[in-house]
Parts: C-alpha cells; structure tokens; sequence
C-alpha cells in the first residue's frame, strides 16, 4: 500500500468513529492559536499605552488580559492533548485488537512462519508509532498550523514587509525537513526489524536458559547479546541523531532571519515606517512562531515513522487465512467416528519434497489405532489433518462418509480431543488450565477427571491446590504431572475422538503406570488415534499402521507385522530393549 491508501485504511477502520472528539480538539487548538496570536498582539499596546504615553488606566487591564490569554493557551492545549492522547490510546487498543483477533484465528502455517517476537514487536513498538501518527502528528497539524496562521495575521497587521520576509524561513525549514523525513522512514523501518529480531532472541534465552547452563554457554550468548542490543541501539541512535538533526538547521535559519529582521527593522524604525511598539509585538509573534513552524517541519519524521509501522501492521490484520469454511458446509453429524485417509498427499512448502505421499488409512469406530515408525516419517502431520490444522494438497479425509472438507471447522473440532507430545499449558491455576476445554464446567467435573487422569495426587501437595499458578507452560511441573494435567483436560472436553501423540521422555515406572492407566480411561470407547512410543500401547491397539518417508508401508495386528513388515521388527525391537 502507498502512503495515501494507508491514510484512507486508518481514518475509515480506525479514526473515523473518533471524529467527534476529533472536532473537539481542534475547537480547543483554535483557542491556543487565538490565544498566543493575542499574547504576541498585546505587546504592541502595552508598550505604546504604558512605556510610551504612560497611561495609568492600561496599566493594569493590559497585563490582566496578558494573564487571561496565557491561562486560556495552558488550558486549551491541555484540553486538546487530553483528548487526542484518548484518541490514541483507543486507536492503539483497536488495531492491536484487531491484530489479536487475526493471529488468534490464524492458520497454524501462518504462525509457524514468522518467530513469536516478530508479532510482540508489532503488537508493541508498531503499534505505539501508529499511536503517535494519531494523537500526535494530527493534533500538532491542527494546533501548530492555525496557531501559525494567527502569528502571521499579527505580523502583517503590525508590519506587512517584515511579515513577508519572514515567510521566507518557512519554505527552507520545510525543505530541510523533507529531507530529513526520508531518511527517518528508511531508518525506522530498519530499527523495528532490529527490535523483532532482539525480541526474538531474548525469547530463545529465556526458552532456553536451561540448555545454556548445561552447555556452559552463558558467555557465548552475552556476546550475542550484546550484539543484538548493539545493533538495535546503532538504529535507535541513528534515529535520535536524524530527530536532533533539524536542531542546528532550524537555529541557523532563525538566527540567520532574526539577524535579517533586527537589520531591516532598524532602517524602518530610523525612517519611521515602524513604531517600537508595531516591533516588539512583531519580533514576538515571530518568536513565537519558531516553535510551530519547527513542530510542522519535523512533522513529517513522526507521520513516516507511523506510515511504515502500519504498512508493517495492517499486512498482519489482512492476513487471510487458507483453512476457512465454505458456504454449503455442513454441520458434522458423528455417529461411529470412523475415519479415512483417502490418498492423502501434504506438503509444509511447496519447494520441500512430499510430506506425506498417497496415504489411505482405515480408522474403525470406538477403536485404538496405533502409528508407528522412525522420527520424521510424517505421523504427527496425520494426526495434524485430522481437526484440519493444517490442509492436505489432494485426497481427502471422512469421517463417517463425510468429508472433513465439506463440513464446518467448529462442528468437527467439537469432537476431537489432542494430546500432544509437547505438554502445552498457561501460566495459570491448575484449575483454569483443566477447564480451559469446557469453561463452563463445574468444580466437581473438574476434579472427577483430576482423579480419572490420577492428577488429585499431585494437586492436592501443591501449596494452593487446585488454584495454585503452575508458572510459563507448567514449569512448576514435573514431566509426569504435566502429562497427566493435559490427560486430564482432554477428559473435561468428553470428545469421541482422541488424537494422542505420546511422549517420548523417560518415566519412572509408577508414573508410566498412572499415565498408561489415564489414557486407557481416556481412550476407551473412542475412535483413537495415537503414535504410539510405549510398548503397551503398541501391544494394545485394535490397529497398527506403519508409516515410513511420509508412506504407509505396513498395516495390521501386531501379530501380523511382526511377520509381515522389517521396519515393524526392527521397531518393535527397539522397544523392547528400551524397555
């Protein structure tokens, strides 16, 4: 999008509904332009009535009118920046809600595409420019452009040649800032690529400040560290230096015109074409004037920096997702919970070989099926398919005859349950954690599957019990009694079909013995499908498919395989000496 289209996006989606207290501000900048036109104006007869003719009866109205136009310039631009500081904040609060609701509803591609500080970097330090754009870039329009316009008419009132070659100083300001506007965008889109990647990385070390320990890496990553500080604060430093840049420019052109001025004025004053009074009322009004003209002319650093946040903000927010709902689907009706694979092709990226190539399975109803085979042989992509978080290139997948890709996403997640390998859970209380999959459930239902999934155990030893904080992704939690939460959680939610990807980690032999026990209440009865780890599990399956390089190259009782299948052999093998 070019700069115009971006404006057009953020009035009509984000600004529009503010129009009221829009007005309302630039009402109270119209007032601050009054006032300060009339502070500069007041000089004139304050000097000639008071210092010149000595008039006793201007002596004090003038200087009270001084202090009421002061008060009403303090008042008024408060006022105003009130307002459009509240503009702002709900502008902000708006877009980062809108860019919420997107990457919550996003495909799983699109998260896993782009690293989690590249978003806190949009939701954050994008977001907070486009705050700036609003409520400081278009009160300071308003506020500095009729305060600039009040000072001019003061001008030419008192001396129309003076006020015309001060008018001079306003093209060169602007120029100079244009240039200087440029080069802001190019830099702070550099700085906000640098503060993603910083995000980035501080996310790594925290997620991964035990493997650092164990590696002896300490030093190895506070050199990386400060690299990555470094080069975010070269960029920020950049920034700073082209902000104060304007400094030096806007005091030599004032300089260079007040010089200028006083040379001028004097030769009008010595010809008396100019009273004292008509000078110092001008020269203030043209002090006065710095400011604005100085706040216009840097004005357009703060716009390109809100421009290039949002052309990297409003990409997210449009983000379209390729997992959707067509119109004509239908409402899964389950009854058997059968499931089948029909010449199932996948692939991540089109450039990478197939994930997954020609894959038929026949899952029955009510029934376990295990799949088995090496790391990376594409068995947590099927299980992936299954409640469509990612889509298959060609073939298709039933349930119950039906296709998965004719029938409403909502209604078919609504009987699938995941158990994943990797323990997801919230910092947050046991209880929040296992009633996440059913918030409306009761306290009883909560602890019925605690103790279905052998989870009452362990909770009842922690300090607050079931409202005990676990901490970021249950760190307060063993290895076992994670698992045992997310079996737990599964049960809240009652599916009919049970996605399971056991874990590969090492348990003590109680502990093996409660989970196993957990996902066969889990499991019973249920259309299941798991990758299958644990020998029992293997042993226990109505079915067994062997997946090797993303094909099925074995299916059958294990019986069967074991007769029928060398990668089955060698695999069962494997687990038999593990175990």
């Amino acid at each position: 999008m070019n700069n115009i289209d971006v404006l057009k996006r953020l009035y009509n989606d984000y600004t529009k509904k503010f129009i009221g207290k829009i007005s309302l501000s630039v009402f109270f900048s119209v007032l601050v332009a009054g006032s300060t036109a009339l502070i500069a104006y007041l000089l004139d007869p304050a000097i000639k009535k008071i210092f010149m003719e000595k008039d006793q009866t201007l002596i004090l109205i003038i200087p009270i009118f001084i202090i009421i136009a002061f008060t009403a310039k303090g008042l008024s631009l408060y006022f105003a920046k009130v307002i459009m500081i509240s503009v702002g904040e709900e502008v902000k609060k708006d877009v980062q809600t809108d860019m919420m609701r997107t990457l919550i509803k996003a495909d799983t591609q699109i998260i896993d595409d782009k690293h989690t500080g590249k978003f806190i970097g949009h939701l954050t330090n994008d977001v907070g420019m486009i705050n700036n754009l609003i409520s400081v870039a278009i009160l300071n329009i308003f506020k500095d452009s009729l305060t600039l316009i009040g000072l001019l008419i003061v001008m030419f009132y008192q001396n129309w040649k003076l006020a015309l070659l001060a008018i001079i100083m306003i093209p060169l300001a602007s120029a100079a800032a244009k240039s200087l506007g440029k080069r802001i965008g190019k830099v702070s889109t550099e700085a906000m690529e640098k503060a993603g990647a910083l995000h980035t990385y501080l996310i790594e070390i925290f997620k991964n400040h035990k493997i650092i320990k164990i590696f002896q890496r300490e030093d190895y990553e506070k050199v990386r560290t400060e690299k990555s500080i470094k080069e975010l604060m070269e960029k920020s430093k950049k920034i700073a230096v082209v902000f104060v840049r304007a400094s030096p420019i806007m005091e030599t052109l004032t300089g260079i015109m007040i010089a200028i001025l006083i040379y001028y004025s004097g030769k009008l004053i010595i010809n008396n074409e100019l009273g004292i009074n008509n000078f110092f009322s001008f020269l203030a009004a043209m002090m006065l004037a710095y400011q604005p003209v100085r706040s216009l002319a840097t004005l357009n650093i703060t716009v390109n920096q809100g421009l290039a946040a949002a052309n990297r903000v409003l990409p997210v927010i449009d983000q379209k997702n390729k997992i959707i709902e067509n119109e004509g689907d239908k409402l899964l009706n389950l009854t058997k919970g059968n499931i089948k694979f029909v010449n199932v092709d996948f692939n991540y990226n089109v450039n990478q070989p197939e994930t997954l190539k020609s894959v038929n399975l026949n899952l029955s109803g009510g029934q376990m099926t295990s799949l088995v085979g090496h790391s990376g042989a594409g068995k947590s992509t099927m299980l992936n398919l299954i409640p469509r978080l990612y889509d298959r290139i060609s073939g298709d997948i039933l349930i119950d005859g039906t296709s998965i890709y004719k029938t409403k996403i909502s209604s078919l997640r609504k009987y699938i349950s995941l158990v994943s390998q990797d323990t997801t859970l919230f910092d947050d209380t046991v209880r929040s954690n296992i009633a996440y999959a059913n918030l409306d459930a009761t306290d009883e239902d909560i602890v019925k599957v605690a103790k279905l999934s052998f989870s009452e155990e362990f909770i009842n030893k922690l300090p607050n019990k079931y409202d005990t904080i676990i901490g970021e992704n249950g760190v307060r939690l063993s290895g076992g009694e994670k698992q045992r939460l997310s079996i737990a959680r599964a049960m809240l939610k009652n599916s009919k079909i049970i996605l399971l990807d056991e874990a590969t980690s090492s348990l003590d032999a109680e502990t093996e013995s409660k989970i196993q026990k957990a996902i066969n209440l889990l499991t019973k009865d249920r259309t299941t499908l798991v990758i299958a780890h644990r020998l029992s599990t293997i042993l226990n399956s109505d079915k067994i498919y062997v997946i090797d390089n993303g094909s099925v190259i074995g299916e059958g009782k294990h019986e069967e395989l074991i007769k029928n299948s060398e990668v089955y052999k060698n695999f069962y093998e494997k687990q038999i000496r593990k175990n």
